[in-house]
């Protein structure tokens, strides 16, 4: 197949250093690592980058009720984050964090470059404050009830309901969420990004095909009302970068946060020798493609581009939207405490089966998906190890023990080779969709179709009159070139299964010779390749 070898930046959005990576996180790194996966099979050049939301009030917080400074706490969740990403496999050629001198520099220069272009206002704004804590509450901080929907227990940015993005003196009801008392009004000089001036030109660029039909047309509702000017500074006391020029004024964490995808990168140019600006100028010549949870849409479709814009660097090319992991029906978040940890995770499973089981459920809308210990140990049991892995064992078993490990001479059933081959095609165009929920399927209904060819040709049939028998041989290798092939068709979503396949089969598993059949190879010994979940733990989550 033709290799395509466009230059590619991925990026993920950044999980917060206030706690452990779960599940619910994990959902979006693994969408987003299968794609960078599949993109390298068929030849691209990706770079693939993330790193830690460092900065702002909770943080802070935190690291005081642990009596550790909040340098030692951020450095500890990023070493935390840094060995559970590895463990999922998610192939990151860089991870930063938003605390990094690299942010800094970049966060400065811009804001420095916006401020001469007359694109910051000073204006002094009544914030909420509490007077118990003597101090102004960043959003994070307060809770009430959603001023368009009416939800309760919202914080003070977004409702994570209706997806409504409002101001916190917008809320209904709110309290503290320190002190639990209700919050007065305070005056404070703030800094503002003047987003209204981007308006046309971010609209435009959103019609342009960067985002999903539905994402795009919730983004156009917030058009509709005119967007505001956006506030990038919070008051002392806050954990953050100080803002030049204001002794008691800090970055909000959305200010150095997106920029954070930009100083990662630069890092990784410094250390690969690439050339950064074929990435960010507006002239590109690559493709910047961001993969973000549903509750952030505004600032990356909306804020973030805006900057961009303002700096006169290029805008992502697409913004990959999912949805949430629900746990009995209910979001997983560490605020509260409703999570299956990645540490959690390890103890009892593989990285692999949650790899695959968000596959079965993922694709390119931004529904929520349900976790279900129950149909995860099914799933796992019945499409890997009854069906896949069954297949190459039945199959190695008589090559191993009849032929030394040889596979045959030629194909036996190449128009079934061929069905496979044909199917290929299909699969690589969902990976691209990301319609990883279809892939699964497909991948599925063809193991039944290679375990079938077996069960109709019986190869123990004739092994009972001769288990030298040619036939033996031929019926067996075409079962392991169809193992190789969904092999193949797997390989963006379950990276340790197939090197141990590798190891098995004793070939690379590449798109670029998967048209050869393997013949006339020798195979090693079949070892297990996949254990079956016990269902004894079907009540481990639950």
């Amino acid at each position: 197949m033709n290799m395509i070898k466009k230059k590619m930046l991925v990026t993920c959005a950044l999980p917060y250093a206030n706690g452990p990576i779960h599940i619910g996180h994990l959902y979006e790194h693994i969408q987003a690592d299968i794609w960078v996966r599949y993109n390298r099979m068929i030849g691209k050049k990706v770079f693939f980058i993330c790193a830690d939301d460092t900065h702002g009030t909770p943080i802070m917080l935190k690291s005081k009720e642990m009596n550790i400074s909040p340098k030692i706490l951020i450095n500890n969740i990023f070493k935390e984050h840094c060995l559970d990403f590895l463990n999922f496999n998610i192939s990151y050629d860089n991870y930063g964090s938003t605390d990094s001198k690299e942010n800094f520099n970049c966060l400065k220069k811009i804001f420095l470059y916006l401020n001469k272009k007359k694109y910051i206002i000073k204006k002094k704004i009544l914030q909420l404050y509490d007077l118990k804590e003597k101090m102004f509450l960043p959003d994070r901080l307060i809770k009430g009830n959603c001023p368009k929907c009416n939800k309760k227990n919202q914080y003070g940015d977004h409702c994570e309901k209706c997806g409504c993005v409002y101001e916190a003196l917008e809320l209904l009801n709110p309290k503290s969420v320190l002190s639990g008392i209700k919050p007065i009004l305070k005056k404070s000089t703030h800094l503002f990004f003047n987003l209204p001036l981007f308006e046309k030109k971010i609209k435009n660029w959103i019609d342009s095909g960067v985002l999903h039909k539905t994402i795009k047309n919730k983004v156009k509702e917030w058009f509709k009302k005119g967007l505001k000017k956006w506030d990038i500074s919070r008051d002392s006391p806050y954990f953050g970068f100080k803002i030049p020029g204001y002794k008691k004024k800090y970055f909000y964490v959305w200010m150095d946060a997106p920029i954070c995808y930009i100083s990662t990168f630069k890092n990784l140019c410094k250390k690969k020798n690439i050339i950064f600006d074929k990435f960010w100028k507006h002239n590109k010549t690559t493709d910047l493609y961001h993969f973000i949870g549903k509750d952030i849409i505004y600032f990356h479709s909306v804020f973030w581009p805006a900057i961009l814009e303002g700096i006169k660097f290029r805008k992502p090319t697409k913004i990959f939207v999912h949805g949430y992991v629900t746990l009995n029906k209910k979001k997983m978040s560490k605020s509260k405490n409703k999570l299956i940890k990645a540490r959690t995770w390890l103890k009892y499973f593989d990285s692999d089966s949650l790899r695959y089981y968000f596959s079965s459920k993922s694709s390119s809308l931004s529904n929520d998906i349900e976790f279900n210990i129950q149909e995860f140990i099914y799933l796992i049991n019945s499409n890997i190890v009854n069906k896949i892995i069954n297949l190459a064992s039945r199959c190695s078993s008589f090559i191993n023990n009849n032929f030394n490990g040889m596979l045959s001479k030629s194909l036996l059933d190449k128009n079934l080779y061929n069905l496979f081959l044909k199917k290929t095609k299909k699969i690589l165009i969902l990976f691209q969709k990301r319609e990883l929920s279809s892939i699964v399927r497909i991948i599925t209904k063809y193991s039944d179709i290679a375990n079938n060819y077996i069960n109709k040709k019986c190869p123990w049939n004739y092994s009972k009159i001769n288990k030298y028998n040619e036939k033996i041989q031929l019926i067996c290798t075409m079962g392991i070139n169809l193992f190789r092939l969904l092999m193949i068709w797997l390989s963006p979503i379950m990276p340790d299964l197939i090197s141990r396949t590798e190891n098995f089969l004793k070939i690379k598993l590449s798109l670029k010779e998967y048209k050869n059949p393997l013949i006339n190879h020798k195979i090693s010994i079949f070892n297990h390749l996949y254990n079956r979940i016990s269902i004894s733990y079907i009540n481990i989550f639950k």
